[in-house]
Parts: C-alpha cells; sequence; structure tokens
C-alpha cells in the first residue's frame, strides 16, 4: 500500500520561511518523479514544484521560482519543498505526489498517488 505522508505544515507570517517534508512507503522511490501541489481555498489544485526521479532535474511554478527549493533523499524515501519569503497568497494546503518513470512535469493527471496534504497559512 502506498503512502505518502506530508508534515511541516504551520502558521508563519509574511517574508518567514518553512519546510515541508513528504516521507513515501510502499513504493520504490528511485522510480518517482515527485511533486508539490497546493490548493487555496475556493481555488483549484495547481503545481509548485517537481524533482526527476534521478534527482538533479527540477521545474518550478513561476509563482515560487526563486524561494521555493524541492529536493529529495532516495535513502530516505523523502522529498522536501523548503519555502522562503513566503507571501500570504501562498497560503494553501500542500500536497506531495508521485509519478513513476515521469518526467519533470506540473500536469496533476500524471501523478498516480498523492498525500492528504498539511496546511500552510502565510499572515500578512
Amino acid at each position: 500500500q502506498v503512502q505518502l505522508v506530508e508534515s511541516g505544515g504551520g502558521l508563519v507570517q509574511a517574508g518567514g520561511s518553512l519546510r515541508l517534508s513528504c516521507a513515501a512507503s510502499g513504493l520504490t522511490f528511485s522510480q518517482y518523479t515527485m511533486g508539490w501541489f497546493r490548493q487555496a481555498p475556493g481555488k483549484e489544485r495547481e503545481f509548485v514544484a517537481a524533482i526527476r526521479w534521478a534527482g538533479g532535474i527540477t521545474y518550478y511554478a513561476d509563482s515560487v521560482q526563486g524561494r521555493f527549493t524541492i529536493s529529495r533523499d532516495n535513502a530516505k524515501n523523502t522529498v522536501a519543498l523548503q519555502m522562503n519569503n513566503l507571501k500570504p497568497e501562498d497560503t494553501a494546503v500542500y500536497y506531495c505526489a508521485a509519478d513513476r518513470w515521469g518526467t519533470v512535469t506540473g500536469t496533476m493527471a500524471d501523478y498516480d498517488y498523492w498525500g492528504q496534504g498539511t496546511q500552510v497559512t502565510v499572515s500578512s
């Protein structure tokens, strides 16, 4: 049974930082491109960042480029999202997702497995 469990969300002031983590189990982690998505209240889920299964290739949404960094540790089956200079518009539930042998993509339909999400709230 595949499980993706996000952690690290919380409440932070604008300009602050948070680090999200996603722990994967039940799959061969090194075979999966990992992505982060987010969904704000009343809005559709949107792509944030992705990292290729072998690492080394990353892809970011324009809205977070230069502020967020995605990384992975294939030995620990984890993927992280370092979020700096947070803005109120970054407030959302953040989800990690896994795409077997995938290229780095922002297309939700490409991802096979999803976590339950972690709430990030940025106050102004």
